[in-house]
C-alpha cells in the first residue's frame, strides 16, 4: 500500500489505519517523490491527495496511466468537488473520498482495490501462460488453429493444407493438448488472447 499526501498528519492516521488491518505500507509526502523513489509502479494500491504541492493527484493519476501503470487508485481531499472526482473515476480511479472520511469508508475502498488488483494479476498470469502455449505450437498447427477458430471442418482445413485429413485431425489434437483447451469456443477465446502474436 502507497499512502502520498503533503500533509504529515494524514500520513501518520492513514498509516497507522492500514497497518492495524495488517497491511504493509509506505507513505510519501509528494506524488513526485514516489515515482522518484519507486521505478516501476508495483504497488497493489495507491492511496493520494488531489491538491498536492507540485504533481497533483489527478495529473499522477495520468502519468502512472502513461507509464502504463494498471495499479487501483483511491483519490482523498478536504478540497474535492463533484466534477473533480467524475474526473477521477473516469479514468479509472477506483474511489474519491472527501475528508474527512470515516475509516470504514476507506478500508472498504482499500478492499475493493485490491481485490482489482489481484483480479488484474489474475488475468495477466492467464494472459502471459497462454501466450507462451501459442509460442510452443508448430507452424503447422498454427495453421491448423487458424482454420479451426475460422470454423473450418477438418476435411475443409485438410483441404486448404494439402493435407490428409487424419493429419489435421492429429495436429488439431495436438495443439488442443498444448492450449490446454477442450473445446473450440475455448480455444478462439484463447486466439482472442494471442491475436497480437498470430498477427506477427
Amino acid at each position: 500500500m502507497i499512502i502520498i499526501d503533503d500533509d504529515p498528519l494524514v500520513r501518520r492516521a492513514l498509516d497507522s489505519l492500514l497497518r492495524s488491518i495488517g497491511l504493509v505500507t509506505a507513505t510519501y509526502d509528494s506524488a513526485s517523490a514516489f515515482l522518484d523513489a519507486a521505478g516501476e509502479v508495483c504497488a497493489a494500491c495507491i492511496i493520494t491527495d488531489v491538491r498536492m504541492p507540485g504533481l497533483g493527484g489527478l495529473d499522477f493519476q495520468k502519468e502512472l496511466a502513461a507509464r502504463g501503470a494498471t495499479t487501483p487508485l483511491i483519490m482523498i481531499s478536504g478540497h474535492g468537488d463533484v466534477p473533480m472526482s467524475v474526473r477521477a473515476m473516469k479514468a479509472g480511479a477506483v474511489d474519491f473520498l472527501a475528508k474527512p472520511f470515516r475509516d470504514q469508508d476507506l478500508i472498504d475502498a482499500v478492499n475493493v482495490a485490491l481485490e482489482r488488483d489481484r483480479a488484474a494479476n489474475s488475468l495477466a498470469h492467464d494472459t502471459r501462460e497462454t501466450r507462451e502455449r501459442y509460442a510452443r505450437l508448430t507452424p503447422r498447427e498454427r495453421q491448423v488453429m487458424d482454420l479451426v477458430i475460422a470454423g473450418k471442418l477438418n476435411k475443409q482445413a485438410a483441404a486448404e493444407l494439402g493435407l490428409s485429413e487424419v493429419t489435421v485431425k492429429l495436429h488439431r489434437s495436438s495443439l488442443m493438448r498444448k492450449m490446454h483447451v477442450r473445446t473450440v469456443a475455448d480455444l478462439v477465446r484463447a486466439a482472442l488472447t494471442v491475436a497480437d502474436d498470430r498477427r506477427a
